[in-house]
């Protein structure tokens, strides 16, 4: 059963919609594992940085910083659960916040099977095949999106139309979310400022 559930998400790539339903009302699903998808993305994305082919690669690898990998994959990918959950609470979605995880993480999947590859692939193409790989990349992106599209409809129980606007909304929703973020960190370093001054002055006049 233990290795049923680690393949399992090579099985929602082919089958997305009986297996996200199975992933939700027969508990096929495990957060652990969606988070070793996500981890595996991270180090792909790295790997695909460092080593991708020079034709398909402009990065200089005397200024690439793994850590920023976390900034813009495990950052947005929190910000669109959390997102997801807030909006879909207020419309009666029937997803709960660790299923809206699995789903977004096994929904991941395909960009780390064709990515993986691809970077052995760019090393061994001539300029001419550099378009197969940007198309290989574009189908792991659209791949990804409509697992995430099947997932979320299937864990909601939205119609299709539902869901585009869902998915939609929740781009929205991250985008306010971050918004707020940045204006609080803003206002508490101002605020934090404005103190740090205030006991200076007291300190010199004392």
């Amino acid at each position: 059963m233990r290795l049923e559930l680690w393949t399992y998400p090579f099985y929602v790539l082919f089958h997305p919609f009986k297996g996200f339903w199975d992933l939700k009302y027969e508990r096929m699903g495990k957060l652990r594992i969606a988070f070793a998808i996500l981890a595996l993305l991270t180090v792909t994305f790295i790997l695909e940085r460092q080593y991708a082919g020079f034709l398909v690669n402009d990065n200089d690898p005397r200024h690439l910083n793994s850590i920023n990998e976390l900034k813009y994959l495990v950052v947005p990918f929190f910000l669109w659960c959390v997102s997801n959950w807030c909006l879909t609470t207020l419309m009666d979605g029937e997803g709960k916040f660790r299923e809206i995880v699995m789903v977004t993480g096994y929904s991941l999947l395909p960009l780390i099977v064709i990515h993986l590859p691809n970077i052995l692939f760019s090393n061994v193409i001539i300029l001419r095949e550099s378009a197969f790989y940007y198309f290989l990349n574009s189908l792991a992106f659209l791949w990804f999106v409509w697992l995430l599209f099947i997932g979320t409809m299937t864990v909601h129980q939205f119609t299709v139309a539902k869901t585009l606007v869902t998915m939609g909304l929740t781009l929205v929703v991250a985008g306010i979310i971050v918004f707020l973020g940045l204006l609080a960190f803003s206002l508490v370093n101002q605020i934090a400022s404005f103190v740090m001054t205030i006991y200076h002055e007291l300190s010199l006049r004392m």
